[in-house]
């Protein structure tokens, strides 16, 4: 049904493969309740009927061409005001796997996978279970478009595309989980300062003009940097500088 992943320590040794769900994670956060699965498993599936993505948008995907999973991970060392680390990390971890498919990859805040110019490849909810002073669980959803070519409306993009062929869908998630893997085990032990340089180098539009648009209207800005909390800083062309969180700023 799928090949062994052989080339981590413990990501994806429990794959449930379901032919289709209705999403992946909220599968994996019934099943944590449970207990029946553990750090490490993964529920993958063909076709997804209500994935979701950021600020509540749905994520569309032509059954069997893309890579739709979640991943459960119990990142209890990471404090709940460092949470936006695990976004940092996945994004990365995911941006350096693609590079093996195909150039110009980059991570767009605060966990989007784009092209440089040529739209999006995917997204990345994650969804986690905090205490006062640890995350106990995260569900770490992951979509990516990998060989469908066709899409309803503009702005997404695939490694189909970008690379002129068809990708093996079993080799992209062992490089992913790979790729998750050193960086999870890097933050593990302590060296969050590496992965968030690493997260800003591959960041889309660093310090480079653009349009956005936040509460109070359209303007040009450049992103100056991120916070600790994982808010976005960007210098309006006025040189007044502003924090977002989430949702609060849109990339034009």
């Amino acid at each position: 049904m799928h090949k062994i992943l052989a080339n981590t320590v413990f990501l994806g040794k429990d794959i449930i493969y379901m032919t289709e769900c209705h999403s992946t994670n909220e599968i994996a956060l019934a099943k944590i309740k449970d207990g029946s699965v553990k750090e490490g498993s993964i529920i993958l599936t063909d076709k997804q009927t209500r994935g979701k993505g950021q600020r509540g948008n749905r994520w569309y995907s032509e059954p069997g061409m893309n890579l739709t999973f979640s991943l459960v991970l119990a990142p209890v060392f990471i404090s709940p005001q460092d949470q936006f680390d695990l976004n940092r990390m996945v994004s990365k971890a995911v941006k350096d796997a693609l590079k093996l498919y195909a150039e110009g990859v980059m991570v767009k805040w605060p966990n989007d996978i784009v092209h440089e110019t040529q739209g999006k490849l995917g997204g990345i909810l994650i969804e986690n279970s905090l205490t006062q002073s640890r995350i106990e669980t995260s569900v770490v959803g992951i979509g990516l478009n990998l060989n469908q070519v066709d899409f309803a409306f503009p702005g997404p993009t695939s490694l189909a595309v970008l690379s002129g062929s068809q990708v093996d869908k079993w080799d992209v998630l062992n490089d992913i989980l790979i790729e998750i893997e050193k960086r999870y085990i890097q933050v593990k032990k302590g060296k969050t300062d590496k992965l968030r340089e690493a997260y800003w180098q591959d960041l889309y539009r660093r310090e480079e003009w653009a349009a956005y648009e936040d509460d109070s209207g359209t303007f040009e800005g450049m992103v100056t940097g991120i916070t600790e909390e994982g808010r976005l800083v960007i210098q309006k062309k006025g040189g007044k500088v502003n924090q977002y969180a989430f949702k609060e700023v849109k990339f034009l």
